[in-house]
């Protein structure tokens, strides 16, 4: 007699031959000698490995148009191999499938699942729960309580098949928690896709998700515990305190351990691969403590990766298995419930309208809950209904709490099979959803002082810093120093460090507290961002009319440009800092440091929404310091004419009223050669035969160029027609060569030039220049005075200014073919400043260009 189940029925059937597991069937010895590898368990567990990887990249192509989240892939390649299609075949199922290989699938499945987890926790910060405001914290309550009643309610349309009510409750808390807790992993992609991750409702949705996430684990581990041991019995209550023990012990005894191996390991030094692989092996251990106790293994490994603290230790785990496990092993997860599914189950009209109705309800509660909380916290209704229908994102908490219900048997294969569809299709409406009921019209909407030139003199000036690593920082600060913030014209500085993507697949934004916490973290160790935050802090304090909002973009460099251009759109920023890829060396030459950087660099020059300068780096973080009472740094800019020029110039001009910073403002015009071409071509053109053909000739861009540029100048003259720290130089050349040369006689004496890009603006006086040019991104000039053979240790900083399809001029319009002067115009007046004579030297005093630069 042999016990056979079938159709979750135990029957007594009566055999000639009982086949057992032989030991010998893991590795067959090749189909010449006659053997089946289909019948041995290593090479079936490897075909069943690539039959899944393949279905389930196959259906991420197939739904990458309509931006799916990944796992939907996952679970849908598992139906596809599963019993609802290609499992239907009794052959193919018995091939690949057989009810033999589901112990070794299941249990490589299982111990993916467990370190999926186990990154999950590292990566998931608590004192980020701290941070999210009271309004995320509410918002993820009336979230999670509203479909938590709708699944109790409807689990009464669907437990009619019962007959033992112990199960009942057991089926109506697993189905309250399918309906009501978010993915937050799920909910990250969805945002990135959606490129709102940046904005105020992904900020506010996924703060809401890390706490919903939090109380989805712990209903999880509660469910868990009730499931496993129905009756409460002193066993109950045993597996409760045996794991509230196990927390503490890992919270108050592990992290201590992990914490001393991350002191010990210096700085910038990878940590040994002794600590690496006694940590991997820790989450097994985990995983089995927690099993023994009487909860799910992922639980122990979810436990000890929340105990590892946030740093470089964390990166180089997620590094180590992140590829392996997300890509290969967690896959047969989400496949694996697919396999289960067999959608020949759910039989009848009757049971689909009452899937599609607890879809819908589970839906309208978790918005309605959602619309709630956000409109009284004044946000717009569709806000509060697209934030709601985001935080119907489901995942692997809700394929864990389903597989558990199986292997428990508190959900049959019909019911296992309807909740898996519910699960699919809650996540699938998402990305349709939102595209129909949020549409953020803000970032359609251009905003006012997108450049410096445009921003008004008594106003405050928003800056957008990028920062790499730790050494960019102090040339950035002099930088923001002596571009002198005022009381009328306060500097709010938004500091971005820009942090490659090596964890989880979801870029963020993740914005600092500045305040110091009463108690802070004691041997808690510093990371990059630490110390650039630190370091701005000390600026906020120790500088006058500076606000410094700190912010850390993790994102793949392939992106990184998106996250800086969203961010600077959304704060209405008029101008970003960039640092140069390269850097100077001890012997004064410059190396790349990442040339990823580059990339970053000319994507934000490409697609920002207001000016741009890129920041070379060549010694104005030395000793020298912008003091009140004299001038301790020279500043040259060089004015070829453009828009990038003047962009330039404005913010010159106001760096020339900081009472630390002497600027020499050298203009290069054509030279007499230049003039004498343009007076041969008239001449020729006046000297043509009145019936010979003529070329018709227009007024060019150039010419208007020119225009403005004669106004903009002519005012920043006026303006510091009494200033002594602001010299004038006009430079005749004629070619590149007389460009260089003259540039080159003022290497030794300045601490910054600023240059503009030039665009578009290539003349006689720069002609040939391009022809060497080794990064195009820092135009012709800016590339000279950044290469290694230019000897000076003079930063440069190369200025793009914006240029829309139209500027705004105070509160009107105007195109650009209109002088866009209106500010320093108005600057003008606020002065009183009497515009002198028209002849140059009473603007001026002609001074000798070397004599200016010895003062």
């Amino acid at each position: 007699m042999a016990k056979v189940v079938e159709d979750d029925t135990i029957k007594n059937v009566t055999v000639d031959n009982v086949v057992c597991y032989a030991p010998n069937m893991i590795t067959s010895s090749g189909m010449w000698q006659g053997d089946n590898p289909l019948e041995y368990a290593l090479p079936l567990f490897i075909l069943q490995v690539t039959l899944v990887v393949i279905a389930t990249r196959l259906f991420v192509f197939i739904l990458k148009p309509i931006r799916q989240p990944r796992v939907i892939a996952e679970i849908l390649g598992g139906l596809i191999l599963g019993p609802s299609v290609l499992g239907r075949s009794k052959a193919f199922a018995n091939a690949v499938f057989p009810l033999r290989s589901v112990m070794v699938i299941e249990t490589m499945a299982n111990v993916g699942l467990l370190y999926f987890l186990f990154m999950v926790g590292v990566g998931m910060d608590i004192n980020a729960i701290r941070r999210v405001g009271r309004k995320a914290i509410t918002i993820a309550i009336a979230g999670m309580i509203i479909p938590f009643i709708v699944g109790i309610l409807c689990s009464f349309l669907l437990v009619s098949h019962y007959d033992h009510s112990s199960n009942r409750i057991a089926y109506m808390l697993f189905l309250g928690v399918v309906l009501s807790v978010t993915a937050f992993p799920v909910l990250a992609r969805i945002l990135t896709e959606l490129k709102l991750g940046n904005s105020e409702i992904g900020k506010v949705a996924l703060s809401s998700a890390l706490v919903n996430d939090v109380c989805s684990w712990l209903v999880v581990a509660v469910s868990i515990a009730l499931v496993e041991n129905q009756k409460p019995t002193l066993a109950s209550v045993m597996v409760v305190v045996s794991s509230v023990a196990f927390i503490a012990f890992y919270a108050f005894a592990v992290r201590p351990v992990i914490s001393w191996i991350i002191r010990k390991t210096p700085e910038g030094e990878s940590f040994s691969d002794f600590y690496i692989c006694l940590i991997l092996a820790g989450v097994m251990v985990s995983g089995f403590i927690t099993d023994a106790l009487g909860t799910h293994s992922v639980v122990g490994g979810f436990v000890f990766g929340l105990i590892i603290p946030q740093g470089p230790l964390g990166v180089a785990l997620i590094e180590k298995i992140e590829d392996f496990m997300s890509g290969l092993l967690l896959p047969l997860f989400f496949a694996i419930s697919g396999l289960n599914t067999d959608l020949g189950l759910i039989k009848g009209f009757r049971t689909w309208l009452i899937l599609l109705f607890i879809v819908i309800m589970a839906c309208i509660g978790k918005i309605a809950g959602t619309i709630l909380v956000a409109v009284s916290y004044e946000m717009t209704v569709n806000e509060g209904a697209a934030l709601g229908l985001l935080m119907n994102s489901k995942g692997l908490v809700e394929m864990i709490v389903l597989n558990v219900g199986r292997d428990t048997k508190i959900l049959d294969s019909e019911s296992f099979a309807i909740m898996v569809i519910i699960t699919v299709l809650m996540t699938g409406i998402i990305v349709p959803g939102i595209s129909i009921i949020y549409r953020p019209s803000r970032r359609f909407i251009s905003y006012k002082k997108r450049t410096v030139q445009m921003s008004k003199r008594d106003a405050e000036l928003r800056v957008l810093v990028c920062v790499h690593t730790p050494r960019n920082v102090p040339t950035m600060i002099n930088l923001l120093e002596a571009s002198n913030p005022t009381k009328k014209s306060p500097i709010c500085v938004y500091v971005l460090h820009l942090v490659e993507l090596t964890g989880h697949a979801s870029a963020l934004i993740i914005a600092h507290n500045t305040m110091k916490p009463d108690h802070p973290a004691i041997n808690r160790p510093q990371t990059p961002s630490d110390h650039i935050i630190n370091a701005f802090e000390n600026f906020e304090q120790q500088a006058a009319f500076v606000s410094v909002q700190p912010l850390t973009a993790v994102s793949p460099y392939s992106t990184m440009h998106e996250d800086v251009c969203n961010l600077a759109e959304d704060k209405r920023v008029a101008f970003i800092i960039l640092p140069f890829h390269k850097q100077q060396t001890v012997d004064g030459g410059m190396e790349a440091t990442n040339t990823a950087f580059r990339s970053v660099n000319q994507n934000v020059l490409a697609n920002s929404p207001c000016s741009v300068g890129i920041l070379v780096d060549k010694g104005l973080n030395g000793p020298n310091r912008f003091v009140s009472d004299q001038a301790s740094h020279h500043v040259a800019i060089l004015f070829f004419g453009g828009p990038d020029d003047r962009e330039a110039l404005s913010y010159a001009w106001r760096m020339s009223e900081h009472p630390g910073v002497s600027l020499t403002v050298m203009r290069f015009v054509p030279g007499e050669e230049v003039a004498e071409q343009k007076k041969v071509h008239k001449d020729h053109n006046q000297r043509l035969d009145p019936d010979e053909p003529r070329v018709l000739t227009v007024e060019t861009d150039k010419d208007n160029e020119k225009q403005y540029d004669d106004k903009l100048m002519q005012l920043f003259r006026m303006s510091h027609a009494n200033d002594d720290s602001v010299v004038y130089v006009e430079r005749a050349v004629n070619n590149g060569e007389e460009t260089v040369a003259a540039i080159r006689s003022m290497d030794d004496m300045h601490d910054l030039f600023i240059v503009g890009r030039g665009r578009g603006m290539v003349t006689q006086l720069t002609a040939g220049l391009t022809d060497w040019s080794e990064c195009p991104e820092l135009g012709a000039i800016g590339d000279l005075l950044a290469s290694s053979d230019f000897a000076s240790s003079a930063s440069v900083l190369v200025v793009q200014q914006y240029v829309g399809a139209e500027l705004e001029i105070g509160d009107g319009l105007a195109t650009p073919e209109v002088p866009i002067m209106h500010a320093n115009e108005e600057y003008l007046r606020h002065q009183s400043v009497t515009p002198p004579p028209s002849e140059r030297s009473s603007v001026f005093s002609t001074t000798s260009y070397a004599s200016s630069c010895n003062r």
